[in-house]
């Protein structure tokens, strides 16, 4: 028996895999995240937030429902879905890749040879060439299988590459899903606003025409001026223009929530139809901590597998540079009678080691290695700026809903004091001390003065939403 010696450095290069070992991201591209969120107000809570369903906090079933049609039939998770898939199937083919590769085969073959003499074996097979021709039959079953030794690991490196591409993929399904209860949500929220604004702007543009036909007869009995005629005219003609817009938003927020569910636009018109409260967000916002947040962004994770799927590839184009060792074996049998493929005397056996270097490759190669490495480096600022994008987000959405309190709160003071003044007016006009027109002017301004709070309100709930979409919640 032979030594095995001479395998022994053979197997011990198979253990060796080229190429930098990925430990996560380096500290320069990952900037310390702060300890509390700077813009956060008192209406923030250090308390952790809840990553799935947050939409359920606004208290809204007609929401909750929208959102939960959105989940499963939107086109924006179909399709992260299916890249998901392709992901899937690209690992399991490199995985597939590493190990031997075996072919069966069955070969029947018939040739008309001029010329040659083969004797007896091909007897009463002789082609009507007058003994000039030779007609020949072959039969043969076969295997043939080769392998490639991963002699410096650029297979392994090719599998760590798609497993992190794969978790790539399975974070990107996840900031699909965020994206799109964002998405879901303030649709919802700009629709039922547009809803409600419309029908406060269709009253006081009814109160205006109310107005301006008073101000008419009026005129009929000269107690006022053509003036104020045009004045009131005026005032209707402003109200009548505001409708027209506002009914096009309206539509086309109800278009939005159509296709964000995967429907066609229109499908949701009739149970949409009746106008509803803006929802409303909770008293206090959970948004636990920035490093939390970090950890919790799908983005930030997606962006951070692939940098350790563009580390990997470094190690693939780096085992290119030395040499590949495969083997291929076949074996056979068969003859010129179809019982020949079952006679073992008639077996062929060829195994094959190769032995390959491109030692003269002009500099291909180190070309191919700093592009994976460039690759790599933009992988890693694309990390960065990930990072940094996401702590931005977060502030930007905690300090325009601080504000947008502060908005609320003045709207209601505003509106509270239209309400009073239309009040007063009443109580002035059953006491015959306030005309008519001076009730419809009250009315006018207090249902301008909802419009506006109405507004105020609809702008702070979609910056509610825009914490939650900053903070990644949403994914299951």
């Amino acid at each position: 028996m032979r030594s095995p010696l001479p395998l022994l450095p053979l197997l011990a290069l198979a253990a060796c895999t080229v190429g930098p070992d990925y430990h996560g991201p380096s500290p320069a591209s990952a900037p310390p995240a702060p300890e509390k969120f700077a813009r956060a107000g008192e209406e923030a809570s250090t308390t952790a937030p809840a990553a799935a369903s947050w939409w359920t906090q606004l208290g809204d079933p007609v929401l909750d429902d929208l959102e939960r049609r959105a989940l499963a039939g939107s086109p924006a998770i179909a399709i992260a879905q299916a890249r998901l898939k392709q992901a899937r199937a690209a690992l399991r083919l490199d995985r597939a890749n590493g190990l031997p590769n075996v072919n069966a085969e069955a070969i029947y073959a018939h040739a008309n040879l001029p010329g040659i003499d083969l004797g007896s074996s091909n007897e009463g097979e002789q082609g009507g060439g007058g003994g000039d021709s030779q007609a020949l039959n072959f039969y043969n079953l076969g295997f043939d299988a080769s392998w490639e030794i991963d002699l410096f690991g650029g297979q392994r490196r090719t599998v760590e590459a798609s497993r992190a591409s794969l978790e790539a993929a399975q974070a990107n399904v996840a900031d699909a899903q965020v994206s799109l209860a964002a998405e879901v949500a303030n649709a919802y929220v700009n629709m039922r606003d547009r809803q409600q604004r419309l029908d406060l702007a269709e009253q006081a543009a009814a109160r205006q025409h109310e107005a301006l036909d008073l101000t008419r007869q009026r005129e009929a009995r000269g107690t006022v001026s053509a003036l104020e005629v045009e004045r009131q005219r005026s005032l209707a003609e402003q109200g009548d223009a505001a409708l027209p817009p506002l009914r096009a938003e309206r539509d086309g927020w109800l278009n939005a929530l159509a296709i964000l569910t995967g429907q066609a636009p229109g499908a949701l018109d009739s149970m949409l139809a009746s106008p509803a409260a803006i929802p409303l967000p909770p008293a206090t916002v959970p948004v636990g901590d920035p490093a939390a947040l970090l950890q919790r962004r799908p983005d930030i994770r997606a962006a951070e597998r692939q940098l350790a799927a563009a580390t990997a590839k470094i190690g693939v184009a780096q085992a290119a540079r030395f040499p590949r060792i495969s083997f291929m074996g076949l074996i056979g049998i068969g003859g010129t009678k179809p019982e020949d493929v079952v006679d073992l005397d008639n077996l062929a056996a060829i195994a094959m080691p190769r032995l390959s270097w491109n030692i003269l490759d002009f500099g291909r190669n180190s070309a191919r290695i700093g592009q994976a490495e460039g690759a790599r480096d933009e992988a890693e600022a694309r990390y960065r700026q990930a990072v940094l994008g996401a702590l931005r987000d977060a502030e930007d959405a905690l300090a325009r809903y601080g504000a947008s309190r502060q908005s609320v709160a003045s709207a209601a003071r505003s509106s509270n004091a239209a309400e009073r003044t239309l009040t007063l007016t009443r109580q002035r006009f059953e006491a015959g001390t306030a005309s008519r027109i001076d009730l419809l002017e009250a009315e006018r301004q207090s249902m301008s003065a909802r419009q506006s709070l109405a507004q105020a309100t609809a702008t702070m709930t979609a910056n509610y939403i825009a914490i939650q979409k900053a903070l990644g919640l949403g994914w299951n």
